[in-house]
């Protein structure tokens, strides 16, 4: 029997977006820097989508605001068939692809049933659980993305206003749960030992499907 042909390149924006607004279950486009697919036999099984974060504290909390330039967030990662070592296989390719010298940041879903076994595969830095927040909601659009909610604003000063004055009681917020958070740093030798040594989360172990 031939063996599959199996590997990771970049993949257009055309080719990215079905997978992340038709497979992913976030069903929505974040920002999106760098995009990579995982080809079987020719055909795209899988993305992986790198971007920079919206959130400036984000950006500047992992390693301090002199490395808040070089920080990535892994933002999607969609497989069709999910085969056993797919995932891992698409993330370990993709961090050779993208641009040196950056921070990679990324989350797994606890509503998900998600710990990161992918990231831990790929030997990321567990760093604990992301802050506590809260996202914007709608009666009747709980299906959409707090940041979808908020997008019909943009730019508006006193978004949240705007929100209450349109939709009334139906505007409320929701605690949102909790993610697990990765780090991983692309570069040379030089900038892994800086960007460690400033690295402002604390250093966990791995958790487990058990843990949640």
């Amino acid at each position: 029997m031939k063996a599959s042909s199996v590997y990771v390149d970049n993949i257009s924006r055309d080719a990215t977006k079905p997978f992340l607004l038709d497979v992913h279950y976030a069903g929505r486009m974040p920002s999106v820097s760098f995009s990579y697919g995982l080809f079987v036999d020719g055909r795209l099984e899988g993305v992986v989508t790198y971007g920079t974060p919206p959130s400036a504290p984000l950006r500047s909390g992992i390693c301090g605001p002199d490395h808040s330039a070089n920080v990535l967030e892994l933002n999607r990662l969609c497989l069709l068939s999910n085969n056993k070592n797919d995932a891992s296989r698409l993330v370990a390719a993709s961090l050779k692809l993208i641009p040196r010298n950056r921070i990679v940041v990324s989350f797994a879903d606890t509503e998900q049933g998600h710990v990161g076994t992918v990231y831990q595969a790929a030997n990321f830095i567990y760093c604990g659980l992301s802050a506590k927040r809260t996202d914007w909601k709608v009666k009747g659009k709980e299906h959409l993305h707090g940041q979808t909610i908020a997008d019909e604003f943009r730019g508006v000063k006193n978004r949240a206003q705007a929100m209450r004055d349109k939709y009334g009681d139906d505007f409320y917020l929701k605690p949102r749960p909790r993610k697990h958070r990765y780090v991983m740093f692309v570069g040379s030798k030089g900038f892994v030992r800086k960007a460690k040594a400033a690295l402002r989360y604390e250093v966990l172990e791995y958790p487990k499907i058990s843990d949640v």
